[in-house]
């Protein structure tokens, strides 16, 4: 029989992306289809479960059309963003949309829990309570939904309510537990004064079970309607970034790895984690590991923006040659990321995104070069947080969709003083498969699913380009600072008009 093939399935933000490897890390197969944000009100950020699912057997489709046998599949393991959840009533159906990890309606309740009970939740929880946590998007709906929020039967992380469809599965791991904000931090289970804050009891959250552990079968009604074969092992999975550090070969304390995907990260690997009110930690899969992260809210997602509102004749490619005529520091052009409010290192969703500096020479690669330039920077701002507590790094690896391009893997370097590694396979589905090898024993344990990870370019820092970008640092930092109570005022007027 020929070697067994592993199928990670990843949800993103945009879209849901399947492949296919081989034990050696080949890749076989690979197909995305895309996922439909819902945005009801300035700030909401939602998506309909039930297009998760027609986007994963779309993608199965193009696999089993690229040739790819559903027989040779020897696990399947699942991903998705970070605190997504769905909330289902006894039946099991879904009660509402998913709110994202994105979205920013619960800065009242943010605010509330901070002053009240933000010191104890740190202490629980291991993190900072912000609008991107579970804990107050559900003390959220509690508080506007009341008839929905009785009714919640489930509370399911994105990726387990997913993985539910294939195999009939109830569980989670302990790294999307952590995404909820409702798990104890220092033990192995869900707490229950973290729960009663968000008035739920732990009852209606999941069991916890590890990342590789195998969960269940794909069952006579997923093959049916997937063509997966029944029987099909498949394992829990985790979170998106977790699998995407881990390919990416962030397998050692001291290396880095930056993320350039829907949201942009920072993230570096820790034995022994030190809860503070700046960074996020959450449990790796490396053993005995966390990853401490700090992120960005709009990367890539700020990137697809700027194509469809002024690029959609020339697409990516276009955009990337003519920011590539244009010199470092775009001649004065800035531009600040924050077009959905903003996490690290400033915790603020009435932060706006912004073009300062405009004048008569700036054509169109400018505008896309500031982009990259602004998003680099941003993922500075987060980075000199960790040198700031003494968990810096030289080398990092460049993982998401935004390393096809060679200028901003170049802008990343110049900007961070890093080098900066990219791996030639380095996206959260190719981090699933890994998983479904650990879970299907392919690999035997998390170093030999390391070992066919391969770095396939480096970029340096340019000197010149770097001092250049020294002072364009400190310009977009000023410019974020005067703008903060304008961006405020503006978020206020917004949130009045509704």
């Amino acid at each position: 029989m020929p070697d067994p093939l592993l199928l990670g399935i990843d949800l993103g933000a945009g879209s849901l992306k399947s492949t296919v490897i081989d034990g050696a890390g080949k890749v076989h197969g690979a197909a995305s289809a895309a996922v439909e944000t819902l945005a009801p009100h300035p700030g909401f950020s939602e998506q309909d479960p039930l297009g998760w699912r027609t986007a994963m057997i779309d993608t199965l489709s193009q696999l089993w059309r690229q040739g790819i046998d559903p027989a040779r599949i020897g696990g399947i393991a699942f991903t998705a963003g970070a605190h997504t959840h769905v909330l289902e009533d006894a039946d099991g159906r879904a009660l509402r949309p998913a709110i994202m990890w994105n979205d920013q309606r619960s800065g009242r309740q943010v605010a509330a829990l901070r002053q009240a009970q933000g010191a104890r939740i740190l202490e629980l929880s291991g993190n900072l309570v912000s609008a991107t946590w579970t804990l107050p998007q559900l003390v959220w709906t509690r508080e506007n939904e009341p008839e929905l929020f009785a009714r919640i039967h489930r509370v399911r992380p994105a990726k387990d309510w997913l993985r539910r469809q294939i195999d009939g599965s109830d569980a989670t791991d302990i790294t999307d537990a952590w995404g909820l904000m409702l798990a104890d931090a220092g033990g192995s289970g869900w707490s229950d004064e973290l729960c009663r804050m968000a008035g739920i009891d732990a009852s209606v959250l999941p069991p916890i079970v590890g990342s590789t552990q195998v969960t269940g079968t794909v069952t006579a009604a997923a093959a049916q309607a997937t063509g997966l074969m029944a029987g099909t092992p498949v394992i829990c999975g985790t979170s998106d970034t977790n699998a995407e550090t881990f390919c990416g070969g962030m397998t050692r304390a001291g290396l880095g790895a930056l993320k350039l995907a829907t949201a942009g990260t920072v993230s570096t690997l820790t034995a022994t984690p030190s809860f503070s009110e700046k960074v996020i930690h959450y449990p790796h899969l490396v053993p005995g590991h966390c990853y401490t992260i700090l992120g960005t809210n709009s990367c890539a997602s700020a990137h697809r923006w700027l194509r469809d509102t002024l690029f959609g004749t020339i697409g990516f490619d276009g955009m990337d040659r003519a920011a590539q005529a244009v010199p470092p520091g775009s001649e004065g052009l800035v531009f600040h990321p924050y077009l959905n409010g903003e996490r690290s290192p400033y915790w603020d969703p009435d932060l706006r995104a912004s073009y300062v500096g405009l004048g008569f020479a700036h054509g169109p690669g400018h505008f896309v070069r500031a982009l990259y330039e602004g998003i680099a920077f941003s993922l500075r701002d987060c980075l000199e947080v960790l040198r700031g507590l003494d968990m810096g790094f030289s080398t990092a690896r460049l993982v998401g969709g935004g390393t096809r391009s060679e200028l901003w893997q170049q802008i990343i370097a110049d900007v961070t003083g890093l080098v900066i590694e990219i791996p030639r396979e380095g996206d959260a589905s190719f981090g699933a498969a890994l998983i479904a090898g650990l879970g299907a024993g392919v690999f035997a344990d998390t170093q030999a699913a390391a070992s066919v990870i391969e770095v396939k370019a480096t970029r340096r820092p340019n000197p010149e380009a770097a001092r250049r970008y020294e002072d364009g640092f400190a310009i977009y930092r000023e410019t974020k600072d005067a703008l903060t109570p304008v961006n405020h005022r503006i978020a206020a007027a917004g949130r009045e008009g509704n």
